[in-house]
C-alpha cells in the first residue's frame, strides 16, 4: 500500500513535540513539509525533522500531498479545514474543530461530499487506559453507572500574549480546556446528551471565558455527567465513573503520552485497589487509526457524527451559560 503523504500546517508546540515524532515512527505515512508563515522557522523545524520547510500554508497544501494536521489557533481552523478538503486532502485538525456550529457542520458536510477523512484530535480515545476503563465498566465491577464526573484545568499561562488569551484566534478555556470533558462525556453517556446548565466566567482583564462548568444529561435516559474546566485552576485531569457497586478515578486521563504511566483506582465494597497501567503513545494511535480511515473508507460517518456533536454541546453550553 502507498505510503500517506502528509504536511504539517504550523510549527505549534504539539506537533514538534508528540504529533511529528509519532508520524515518523510509522511506516505508513511519508512527512513531506511543514508550513509556516515564518520562514526561518518552517525551516529550522523541517531541518529538525527532516522534511521541507514551506513558507506559506497554500504552497503546502497545493503540493503532492494526501493529508493534512492543522494544530493553528482555533479561529483558523475554518478556512484552512476548508481549502485542504477542497483540494481533495484528508485532514486531521486540533481540537476543537471551528468556532460555532455552522462552520463545523458545513466542513463535515463539504468531506463527506467527497468521501474525504475528517477527525478532530482527541487523542486520549485511542490511548489503553480507556479501553481497560470499558472492560471494567462492561465487568460489571462497578454495577450500573449513575453518574460521570470529569474535569481539566490547569494554572495560567506565564506568557499573557498566548494565543488562548485571544479572542480573535478562538481562545477560551471552553474551546480549549472544556472541549476534553465534553468529549469524554459522549463516550459513556452516548450523543444523545444535551447541556442542561452551564456557567462561563469571563475577567474583565481578559477577553475570553477562563473558567466553566456544566452539567449535562441524557435525553432519553437518566445519567448525568458534571464537568468543570478552567485556565487558573489547581490541575486537575481526572475521569469519575460512579457505580452502584464501585467508583473508578482515572488521575491522567487527557493527557497521559509517550512516557507516563497512568494510575486508575477502583474503589468497591471489598477495598480500593490502584492499579498502574502501561505507557502508551496515543499520538502514535491516533495516527495509525487515521491512516486506517484513509485507506478503508471505514467510520467516516461515525466521525462526521462526532465531529458536529461536539460542537453542537459546545454551542450549548456557550449558549446556557448566558
Amino acid at each position: 500500500m502507498n505510503k500517506i503523504k502528509i504536511g504539517i500546517l504550523s510549527c505549534a508546540s504539539i506537533a514538534k513535540r508528540f504529533v511529528i515524532p509519532a508520524i515518523k515512527q510509522i511506516p505508513s505515512f511519508e512527512l513531506c513539509g511543514i508550513a509556516s508563515r515564518n520562514s526561518e522557522k518552517a525551516k529550522q523545524t523541517a531541518s529538525d525533522f527532516e522534511t521541507k520547510g514551506f513558507d506559506s500554508y497554500d504552497e503546502l497544501i497545493n503540493s503532492q500531498l494526501d493529508a493534512v494536521y492543522i494544530p493553528l489557533p482555533n479561529s483558523l481552523h475554518y478556512e484552512w479545514i476548508k481549502k485542504s478538503l477542497n483540494n481533495n486532502l484528508h485532514v486531521l485538525v486540533e481540537k476543537s474543530m471551528t468556532c460555532s456550529l455552522d462552520q463545523t457542520q458545513e466542513l463535515n458536510t463539504l468531506a463527506q461530499s467527497k468521501g474525504l477523512v475528517l477527525i478532530e484530535n482527541f487523542q486520549f480515545r485511542f490511548h489503553s487506559q480507556m479501553a481497560y476503563i470499558q472492560q471494567v465498566l462492561k465487568s460489571g465491577k462497578l454495577g450500573e453507572l449513575r453518574n460521570l464526573r470529569a474535569s481539566f484545568g490547569f494554572p495560567p499561562f506565564p506568557d499573557a500574549d498566548n494565543i488562548r488569551y485571544q479572542k480573535q484566534l478562538g481562545g477560551g478555556a471552553l474551546l480549549d480546556a472544556g472541549a476534553y470533558p465534553i468529549k469524554i462525556t459522549q463516550l459513556f453517556l452516548g450523543h444523545d446528551i444535551y447541556i442542561d446548565s452551564a456557567s462561563l466566567s469571563y475577567p474583565s482583564d481578559k477577553q475570553v471565558d477562563i473558567w466553566g462548568s456544566a452539567f449535562i444529561k441524557q435525553k432519553h435516559g437518566k445519567l448525568t455527567s458534571q464537568i468543570a474546566f478552567g485556565f487558573d485552576h489547581f490541575y486537575q485531569n481526572n475521569l469519575e465513573l460512579w457505580g452502584t457497586k464501585g467508583k473508578l478515578t482515572a488521575t491522567r486521563i487527557f493527557t497521559a503520552g509517550p512516557g507516563v504511566k497512568p494510575e486508575v483506582i477502583i474503589e468497591t465494597q471489598e477495598g480500593k485497589e490502584s492499579i498502574v497501567l502501561p505507557e502508551d503513545n496515543h499520538f502514535v494511535n491516533m495516527l495509525n487509526y487515521f491512516a486506517n480511515c484513509i485507506n478503508t473508507k471505514q467510520s467516516l460517518n461515525d466521525e462526521y457524527h462526532q465531529n458536529i456533536n461536539q460542537a453542537r454541546l459546545i454551542g450549548e453550553l456557550s449558549e446556557r451559560a448566558k
